[in-house]
């Protein structure tokens, strides 16, 4: 057992082609209790770092890039930027693993993929964990957030690259300056010319729109269908001041469907970022239960 990450990879296929999809894996290979972190829209596997080290020694922990993002290609046709393909995509890793049943930690879009694999049958997901997210979520932050990932920002110095993410990262609540610096690292790349830019295809906002708002009532109809039909022992993060996910979402969530075990954190908007040892014990208690 290494507590130290194996970066990896693997060979996934949409319509347009194939790709690659990396993951981080830590902990012992051959461990047949697996656990799956899957990051927010447009941040990485690396987010998970904190709390795969704390779990690696009861888990082989796996951390992919969702395809567009951090290490993982780009897709040739931004149009499959979608969840179906993210869903296939992690099938496949699944199955490169070669296990038939994992805990899972969504973040965000994380658990945008989660609740729709996990309500089919025959499904590999054991234990669920929602971070700040569920089958319906604010629109006006939606909104923002669309425009947000699909702007092509560019920086003269990484400095002013960290600002500028540490300032959209605000609702995450308070962090140190080294926290925000790895923060900020994970996801911003310098280019060729010497400038700094973040570290995702921004080609995937128009698909993103696309999902959100095309049918607002018909996509919240098909996801809380998914939601309802998941049987496996769910946990729900929020953050007490989020934006995202609404209170009367949240209760809503706890009374249907797996009748989620909700626990807010005071002071964290979206999305809590499981760094701290308060976030990190409540999954611990609940994986580990």
């Amino acid at each position: 057992m290494t507590t130290q990450p194996q970066i990896k990879s693997v060979q996934c296929i949409s319509p347009a082609g194939l790709h690659k999809m990396v993951y981080k894996e830590w902990g012992d290979p051959t461990n047949p209790n697996v656990l799956v972190c899957v990051h927010g829209v447009t941040r990485v596997s690396d987010d998970f770092d904190n709390i795969a080290a704390a779990l690696c020694d009861k888990y082989r922990v796996i951390c992919p890039d969702v395809v567009g993002r951090g290490r993982s290609d780009w897709l040739r046709n931004p149009a499959y930027y979608v969840i179906p393909q993210y869903m296939s995509d992690m099938m496949t890793v699944l199955a490169r693993l070669d296990v038939e049943k994992v805990d899972w930690i969504g973040t965000s879009m994380g658990g945008l993929i989660a609740m729709p694999l996990a309500s089919l049958p025959g499904n590999p997901i054991r234990k669920l964990v929602l971070n700040d997210v569920g089958p319906a979520l604010d629109m006006t932050s939606l909104v923002s957030i669309a425009d947000y990932i699909g702007q092509d920002l560019r920086w003269s110095s990484y400095e002013d690259a960290e600002t500028y993410i540490r300032a959209i990262s605000v609702p995450f609540g308070p962090h140190t300056d080294a926290e925000w610096n790895k923060m900020a690292r994970s996801v911003l790349r310098q280019l060729d010319d010497g400038q700094w830019t973040r570290h995702y295809d921004i080609r995937l906002a128009s698909p993103f729109k696309d999902a959100y708002f095309n049918n607002v009532e018909a996509s919240e109809s098909i996801l809380w269908q998914a939601y309802d039909a998941i049987q496996a022992p769910t946990l729900l993060i929020r953050g007490a001041q989020s934006g995202l996910l609404m209170t009367e979402t949240a209760q809503a969530m706890t009374q249907r469907g797996p009748r989620a075990k909700l626990v807010e954190f005071e002071g964290v908007g979206h999305a809590p970022t499981l760094m701290h040892d308060d976030q990190i014990s409540v999954i611990k208690d609940f994986l580990l239960d």
